[in-house]
């Protein structure tokens, strides 16, 4: 086995996805905890905690206590280096959810226990099933009084179109919590609050009959783990790797992350489970990891990840062979050659220089205004990485600067967090001053006044416009794209590569004006994905 293929074999690159306050945040920071990656963990509650996530490093984050941005965290664990990218829950800030899905091979999805399947995460799983990225459950709060276990399974398959194979199975719940049976390796592991370390009382049972499991968990919890059991294996087929590596089945998980219960055994299933990295689609071909010349994509940039010194990361998905620092390569978006000095590896908002990325790994690379979201990085070879779209938003403003004396300020920071993916912006083509505001959520409006004051010194305002659905436009007429344009120059909007966008009032109006130019093609996402919609 040459070097490429044992990196390959180690490498772990998997997303954490949920509804808000499913305790995702918090799972993250108890797997680095287990993972040797920290030494405490900071509870994510309402923003008062005197200690903030590790992951969460944008002070708006700190302050409200929600993830806003995409963070990456890299650590070492038997024998696999594991990347973690914890998306924002929020569905105001899905587009970067969507596009941190795009760089990972897996995927670990929260549910709530006590809220059960919420539609943010119908969304998410929605996503995964069409790329077939292989997903593991954790249902998290079993230490609150929630909806019985068997009744989150049933609403897990049914909800989410994936088949459910219970791993461990919680005996009791809530106040009544003693821990949770584990189906494959059949041992009781007992639940202590707070307790860091794997549990230090457990217990192997091959046979529930075994009277030890009465003196453990109390004649009652026994009785109903029996009965349990013998209703899971009617039920549910045993679990199957070659189910969840295809997408078909997720493996489900029982615990309560705020008292460090079920993470460990969690994180050992993914260190054993998980793919290694996989083939990644672009427009041209299918790129194996285990190809000897280096590629990858851009599929995030944050600016200010350090306000001390201003600076702008491109977050780049090594896809096949090998990264190495200070090598020049092709930049395939520019067609110029690239180099870079000092490419980091990630915690949260710390990193440190690395000589040499594999495929699964996520670099960082000091951009000076160079890439932009689903830039492709190669060798030489002119590819272009798929799966990274921008979506239709759907609030809409007029965006103008409050403060006149900082137009130099005001420019910048609209470019910059436009690039980073924060919002979509849109200039007139016939009014380069006319600047409009694309959002998918309320709260990214908020977002970006803070960070535009906070990170750039610059204050911004927002005018009420009368547009409210976008799709993108192309044809293979010209004359009558440029026709249609000239025709609806109010309704047409240009993005930051450079497209066109026709915007219209109502449902009802569009349908009229689609029905009525046949040579115009109208797309809902920036990728060029013909929209279905009826």
């Amino acid at each position: 086995m040459n070097e490429l293929d044992e990196q390959l074999r180690r490498r772990l690159t998997f997303a954490i996805i949920s509804h808000p306050d499913s305790g995702k945040t918090t799972i993250t920071e108890k797997l680095l905890l287990f993972g040797g990656a920290i030494h405490i963990a900071g509870a994510v509650k309402s923003g008062k905690t005197t200690r903030a996530s590790v992951s969460d490093f944008m002070a708006m984050e700190k302050e409200r206590g929600i993830s806003i941005s995409t963070s990456v965290m890299g650590f070492e664990y038997a024998g696999r280096k594991i990347n973690i990218l914890d998306t924002p829950g929020h569905a105001d800030f899905s587009e970067d959810t969507y596009r941190g899905l795009s760089a990972v091979d897996s995927a670990l999805l929260v549910i709530d226990s006590v809220k059960g399947v919420e539609e943010r995460t119908r969304k998410l799983c929605e996503v995964c099933r069409m790329r077939h990225t292989p997903i593991a459950t954790f249902m998290n709060k079993l230490d609150r009084e929630g909806k019985d276990p068997i009744e989150l399974l049933d609403e897990t398959e049914r909800e989410l179109a994936i088949g459910v194979r219970p791993v461990t199975w919680p005996i009791g719940q809530g106040k009544s919590f003693k821990g949770v049976y584990d189906l494959v390796q059949k041992r009781l592991l007992l639940f202590f609050p707070g307790e860091v370390q794997r549990p230090s009382d457990i217990v192997t049972i091959r046979d529930l009959s075994d009277p030890l499991l009465e003196q453990k968990v109390g004649e009652s919890l026994a009785a109903k783990l029996r009965d349990d059991v013998d209703l899971l294996s009617g039920v549910y087929p045993p679990f199957d790797a070659a189910e969840y590596l295809a997408g078909k089945a997720t493996p489900v998980f029982f615990g309560s992350a705020i008292n460090n219960f079920g993470i460990r055994e969690l994180l050992d299933a993914m260190a054993s489970l998980a793919p290694a990295p996989t083939p990644k689609h672009s427009e041209e071909r299918v790129v194996q990891p285990g190809e000897d010349k280096f590629s990858g994509f851009v599929f995030k940039i944050h600016a200010n990840m350090n306000p001390k010194h201003r600076d702008r990361v491109a977050f780049l998905r090594v896809c096949s062979g090998i990264f190495e620092r200070n090598k020049t390569y092709y930049h395939v978006r520019s067609g110029k050659p690239f180099r870079t000095a000092n490419p980091t590896a990630f915690m949260a908002q710390d990193s440190e220089i690395v000589n040499q990325a594999w495929p699964g790994d996520i670099v960082g690379i000091h951009d000076t205004g160079t890439f932009k979201i689903g830039d492709t990085v190669t060798e030489g070879e002119s590819i272009n990485f798929k799966g990274i779209p921008s979506f239709a938003p759907q609030i809409f403003r007029y965006i103008v600067n409050a403060d006149p004396l900082k137009e130099k300020q005001y420019h910048k920071g609209l470019d910059q967090l436009a690039e980073e993916g924060v919002v979509q912006i849109f200039s007139k083509p016939h009014q380069p001053n006319v600047r409009v505001l694309g959002v998918v959520g309320q709260l990214q409006l908020e977002v970006l006044q803070y960070r535009m004051e906070h990170e750039y010194g610059a204050k911004c305002a927002y005018r009420p416009i009368d547009l409210s659905i976008a799709h993108w436009i192309a044809s293979d007429d010209a004359k009558a794209l440029k026709e249609f344009i000239d025709e609806h120059s109010r309704r047409v909007l240009v993005d930051i590569r450079g497209t066109n966008i026709f915007m219209s009032e109502s449902s009802w109006q569009f349908e009229r004006i689609k029905s009525n130019n046949s040579a115009i093609r109208f797309y809902s996402t920036s990728e060029m994905v013909e929209d279905r919609d009826p």
